[in-house]
């Protein structure tokens, strides 16, 4: 029996919550609270610090900031490489763009922070006293909602490595017309859409209590995303096998998409009623709540599964996989349709010079012609 936060009194009974048997456990060794009332103390002192722990940091709420803030700064970051890879903007011009799109980038972030704390700090404080159910049903859609903000990420990454090109990229459709008001629209919205979209996933975290995990979550968050895209941008430029990095954090970014997708569903699950348990490991060291297997807890990992669990883990690297596919081959396409495109310009070009040639050829004979008449 493992003694974990949660702790309830009767009369003069403790009843400690065992990790084994998802209850109140008889089993546990608790000391009398008047016999014995320092070793109480210690063990209120250290479920509390565990508690503490884990109301300050949210994993959910990490990726999700971590998400928005690498996709906001990936758009900061293709705006900048447009203007300096574009012969239009140079010298005191190419500044002023730069500058413009970092103004943009900070005012549309700051707006958007203003709205969210709005948002967030009546809905954390009329909602502190939530029943327990209502709780869980909030903290499963909060991890749905990771799930597929995760999802949608694992999708992207290819992309922004340059493995699955657009028709923007292709037709070079993102230079033409771009002057500091489009600018300053574009970026401005794009940053505030994907700041605002930060504000809204975590409305489920500010209903269930957990305000308090975020400062630290989307520090966490933000971390994080500095680290993708620094990767990111040194595969850009330095890597010439992309695929290899692009799989790696395809893949890392799919499981951890699967295992909140999972956790979840388990969390409506416990709520309504668990379906048959298929298996359960009663071997600790395999333990999803314990060191070393807990590493493995966010990617889907569990010591139990029950039978929503294994038909949710399944569907969702089905999605997970299919969305990949689809990427790769709607890419495919277009880099195959632009090619052809390319090819019919060149030969309609050749085409247009044999021409060009056959009618000065034709125009020299006939020339040579009127002047041996002439003769």
């Amino acid at each position: 029996c493992h003694i974990t936060n949660s702790f309830r009194r009767k009369d003069r009974h403790i009843n400690i919550w065992c990790d084994s048997c998802h209850n109140f456990c008889p089993h546990s060794i608790v000391p009398h609270p008047e016999k014995d009332p320092v070793s109480l103390h210690r063990i209120y002192k250290t479920a509390n610090m565990g508690a503490d722990s884990s109301r300050l940091f949210d994993f959910a709420i990490m990726t999700i900031c971590a998400r928005e803030v690498l996709e906001g700064a990936i758009i900061v970051g293709q705006y900048r490489t447009v203007l300096h890879k574009s012969d239009n903007w140079e010298g005191d011009k190419l500044k002023e763009g730069l500058q413009c799109i970092t103004r943009s980038a900070l005012y549309a972030t700051a707006l958007a922070v203003v709205v969210i704390l709005a948002v967030a700090i009546p809905l954390g404080v009329t909602t502190q006293n939530l029943d327990e159910k209502v709780a869980d049903i909030i903290e499963g859609v909060s991890k749905v909602v990771a799930a597929i903000c995760i999802l949608q990420l694992s999708w992207k990454i290819p992309k922004w490595l340059g493995l699955y090109k657009s028709k923007k990229e292709i037709t070079g459709d993102a230079v033409v017309g771009l002057t500091l008001r489009s600018i300053r629209f574009n970026v401005m919205w794009n940053i505030w859409r994907e700041v605002a979209e930060v504000g809204v996933f975590l409305i489920p975290f500010f209903l269930g209590g957990k305000a308090i995990a975020v400062p630290l979550s989307a520090l966490a968050g933000c971390v994080l995303s500095a680290v993708l895209g620094a990767g990111i941008y040194v595969a850009n430029q330095r890597m010439t096998r992309k695929w290899i990095l692009a799989f790696f954090m395809s893949a890392l970014t799919g499981m951890l998409s699967v295992g909140l997708f999972v956790g979840g569903c388990h969390e409506f699950e416990e709520v309504w009623g668990e379906t048959k348990k298929v298996w359960k490991i009663q071997n600790q060291f395999w333990a999803h709540k314990r060191l070393p297997m807990v590493i493995l807890k966010p990617f889907g990992y569990s010591a139990s599964r029950t039978q929503l669990q294994i038909a949710c883990f399944w569907c969702w690297l089905t999605l997970l996989i299919v969305g990949h596919v689809w990427k790769w081959y709607s890419a495919k396409k277009i880099t195959e349709a632009a090619e052809l495109a390319k090819r019919e310009l060149e030969e309609a070009k050749l085409n247009k010079d044999g021409d060009n040639q056959q009618l000065e050829s034709s125009d020299e004979e006939e020339g040579n012609f009127k002047s041996e008449g002439q003769v």
